[in-house]
């Protein structure tokens, strides 16, 4: 009798092993897609130092949001992350999207279809469309809850600003050489606040105020994306070019060829000056602005603008510039025309600054060079006219082109 206890004692024992295991792997295996390909994606994504990072899925398409705060240069950001998103996260028999946003604004997106059929889909990077377009998933994406938010996170950037002219015969150039920090936050979407100061470190020939340390940039900025590929963005404070007043730009991206972009922009400013920190301030308005269209090379990465404006004195004139984009320089030149004022000219150029790959460590404000410097050669040595100012001291062209689908597509191949 003892013997027989045992033996079903033992049988009980090996069937509640075999039930509790059959019931962990019933738990466990509908999970596993999700659970290795989207959160453990998303933490690893966060891991890396992107922000605003979140996923969802429906029956057609998993898509991906996120932000690049790792890498210094967005083609190289963005390629990691499709690394990643390829390697855990490519959901089975269906596309796979990825929405890139800066400051929390949805820019661009890049999105992958498998071959139906295949069990082991292997995507690699030239499989990725780069568009404008967000798909139809972006209204379930916008809503979705975001890891490592970017909000409120402080960036120190450091713009070293280099100015030259010669306008001495016994002396080749006068120089002024200036390190400006500027505290740059977030604290809502597409929001940006902007406090810089300029501290001087060799001035040769620029006079006493410039001497002086003394704030730059103190600006409120609101970007927003709108229907059918436009964006608007809004800025007032104090710029550059001694002005301050109000902005607004709007670009718009042609949806049935990309290559193809609009802009206009739109400004009031009157003239302001600071001596160390006192501030001077005119009431005299003026209003300034510019209309052009921008045709985009893909084959060469070349970018070429034509621009109708009208600048600080009143004068209207043409304006043309062409660019060549690589991925750690942006060089062209310009030349524009005015009634009434000789024609001017001369080259641009932009530098991507390391470091090339930084994290965050939670809240505390991360110090860093700014993303690129650059300089403007003024050949005519035009002193007057065609003056105009930036809103804001990362307003540049590598900048401008940084969410260029077509360039990110030629980093994605290229890296």
């Amino acid at each position: 009798m003892w013997y027989k206890n045992s033996n079903m004692t033992k049988y009980l024992t090996l069937k509640m092993k075999a039930f509790y295991a059959v019931f962990f792997l019933c738990c466990v295996i509908p999970l596993k897609g999700w659970g290795q390909n989207g959160e453990s994606t998303v933490d690893a994504l966060v891991e890396m130092g992107f922000e605003n990072v979140g996923c969802t899925e429906d029956d057609n398409e998993r898509v991906y949001v996120l932000q690049n705060s790792a890498y210094r240069l967005n083609g190289v950001g963005i390629g990691k992350a499709v690394d990643v998103i390829q390697k855990l996260g490519l959901p089975e028999n269906k596309s796979c999207r990825i929405i890139v946003l800066d400051n929390n604004v949805p820019q661009i997106s890049l999105r992958y279809r498998p071959i139906i059929g295949d069990s082991v889909p292997a995507a690699e990077r030239r499989d990725w469309n780069v568009s404008y377009d967000l798909g139809d998933s972006w209204s379930k994406a916008r809503k979705v809850k975001l890891k490592n938010r970017s909000l409120f996170k402080v960036d120190v950037l450091v713009y070293p600003e280099l100015s030259l002219k010669n306008l001495i015969i016994t002396q080749i150039y006068q120089v002024l050489f200036n390190l400006s920090p500027a505290i740059e936050v977030s604290f809502w979407k597409g929001m940006k606040l902007t406090a810089q100061v300029v501290i001087p470190v060799y001035n040769d020939g620029y006079g006493e105020a410039a001497g002086k340390v003394h704030p730059g940039f103190l600006t409120l900025q609101q970007k927003i994306r709108l229907p059918y590929n436009f964006w608007a963005t809004g800025t007032v404070g104090v710029f550059n070019g001694n002005r301050y007043g109000g902005d607004l730009q709007v670009e718009h991206v042609l949806k049935a060829d990309e290559r193809f972009s609009f802009e206009g922009r739109v400004g009031l400013t009157a003239t302001h000056s600071w001596n160390g920190f006192e501030f001077t301030y005119g009431t005299k308005t003026r209003w300034t602005w510019d209309v052009g269209a921008t045709f985009y090379w893909p084959k060469y990465n070349l970018q070429s603008t034509v621009k109708v404006a009208q600048y600080m004195l009143g004068e209207k004139g043409v304006r043309f510039d062409c660019i060549r984009h690589f991925r750690y320089v942006s060089i062209g030149f310009y030349a524009m025309k005015a009634q009434g004022v000789r024609a001017n000219g001369g080259f641009r150029f932009q530098i991507a600054l390391p470091p090339y790959r930084y994290k965050r460590k939670g809240y505390i404000p991360r110090v860093s060079p700014s993303y690129n410097m650059g300089m403007a050669y003024n050949a005519g040595n035009e002193r007057f006219y065609y003056k105009g100012y930036r809103t804001n001291p990362s307003e540049n062209i590598m900048y401008d082109n940084s969410f260029n689908p077509y360039f990110i597509k030629s980093e994605l191949l290229n890296y």
